[in-house]
């Protein structure tokens, strides 16, 4: 196989742009790929192979994308701080036969378990490329930054890199995979960085200096000269990895508080999640109203504020499970997508976490009448609301949907009856905990 490397001369260039001048149909600089090669799919994002500035890259063919619950970008302005660019000069021009090794099963497993925390690891090649087969509309667009949580032994982030991924930026927590991972941030040069840092750890609570891989998503954006963008802008970042089924509820929890308020990692726009979650989380992120066991605060909070959209499920032991079992048999890769109409005049992210308390109130008894919820917190306000959004007198908490919850919330915010003090008690009880 003939390599393409940065140092090829002028004049071979000038060659080749002759051949295909004087009608020569083909002049293939890279030999076709070995039978192992065959998993690469046809529409990976070709590079450019002439020698010019990065910005001057041919843009891969376009591709069919999956249908997306989530509504489309308008056409608004962006960050370029954010955007996934490469820098003149600094990437590895890669060919598509000319990938970067995955390694294989074995060769990883015994990477992985170096960890000596409860963690789960990509360690198949094959399951990587199923990751970023899914991926592969998110990386030929290229306009998001890719944030890969724990990789690891980094199987997943060279898949990205092969895939075409413009930029990754490897958070990881366990000092045992940073050489390794350092090492193909220098050969890359630009294409990848490094962070130790633990992504499931941002912002806590307190002030001061933090000692990594604890750390601050103000700190870790501006070393990677991420900025904050309008909400209705394109998506900046997109998160990839697999949630802790240790605490994976108090993660999502602390989630949903930091994007009804714009905190953390949200403040810097509607950061994307895709990430392997728990069939029981999931089938609770997704339950609909009137299933009175399952339907809770949690499920009406995201689905109000993300489309959410199931990728793929994955039986558990494709993975490398360094965890006590988890009673789980499967994982699903989902994409959470905050929605660009979440915030309006009536909600903002300074009144987000009041939203949340409603919610998680009126959800503690999901077959209590809702109009009697509505009247603990206002008399006699009970009846001028249910009727304004066309319930019954008898509809129950259970039944009403998320778009529904919004839309009381909104008519309480409208009214003038209604204060926040109904709330300092739960907010006393909940602050920072992430409960439901």
């Amino acid at each position: 196989m003939v390599r393409i490397c940065k140092t090829w001369s002028k004049y071979v260039f000038r060659e080749l742009f002759s051949i295909k001048v004087m009608g020569i149909k083909s002049a293939s600089l890279c030999t076709l790929p070995s039978a192992t090669h065959r998993t690469f799919s046809t529409s990976v994002g070709t590079y450019s192979l002439d020698p010019l500035p990065s910005g001057s890259r041919k843009t891969p063919a376009p591709v069919a994308k999956p249908e997306r619950i989530s509504p489309s970008s308008g056409g608004v302005q962006r960050n370029l701080s954010a955007v996934a660019v490469p820098l003149q000069g600094q990437f590895r021009p890669l060919c598509r036969y000319d990938p970067l090794d995955l390694g294989d099963v074995e060769e990883n497993t015994q990477k992985a378990l170096a960890c000596k925390h409860l963690r789960q690891f990509i360690v198949d090649p094959s399951l990587a490329r199923i990751v970023t087969d899914h991926l592969a509309g998110d990386i030929d667009d290229g306009k998001a930054v890719i944030f890969e949580c724990n990789p690891g032994p980094g199987v997943l982030t060279r898949a990205l890199l092969n895939r075409g991924a413009q930029r990754v930026v490897a958070l990881e927590s366990d000092t045992n995979f940073l050489p390794d991972l350092k090492d193909l941030e220098r050969k890359l040069d630009g294409q990848l960085d490094v962070v130790h840092c633990d992504f499931f750890k941002l912002d806590p609570l307190g002030h001061g200096s933090m000692k990594p891989p604890v750390m601050y998503s103000e700190k870790l954006f501006s070393e990677l000269a991420i900025s904050e963008v309008p909400w209705t802008a394109d998506v900046p970042v997109k998160i990839v990895g697999i949630f802790s089924q240790r605490n994976e509820k108090n993660i999502l929890w602390k989630l949903i508080y930091n994007l009804f308020e714009r905190r953390s990692i949200f403040h810097y726009g509607r950061v994307e999640l895709i990430m392997f979650i728990s069939q029981k989380e999931y089938a609770k992120l997704v339950t609909r109203p009137r299933d009175y066991r399952n339907y809770q605060a949690f499920s009406v909070l995201w689905q109000m504020a993300c489309d959410i959209e199931l990728l793929h499920e994955e039986p558990l032991s494709s993975f490398l499970t360094v965890t006590k079992n988890s009673g789980s048999d499967k994982l699903c890769l989902v994409r959470i997508t905050p929605r660009e109409d979440l915030f309006n005049s009536h909600l903002t992210p300074l009144n987000g976490s009041t939203l949340v308390l409603m919610v998680k109130q009126c959800l503690a008894k999901r077959k209590s009448r809702l109009i009697e919820q509505i009247n603990s917190w206002s008399p006699g306000s009970g009846s001028e609301l249910i009727s304004k959004l066309s319930f019954l007198d008898d509809t129950m908490t259970g039944d009403v949907y998320p778009d529904e919850f919004k839309r009381l919330f909104e008519l309480m915010e409208q009214s003038g009856n209604f204060t926040q003090s109904w709330l300092y008690e739960e907010m006393l009880e909940t602050t920072n905990t992430g409960h439901a």
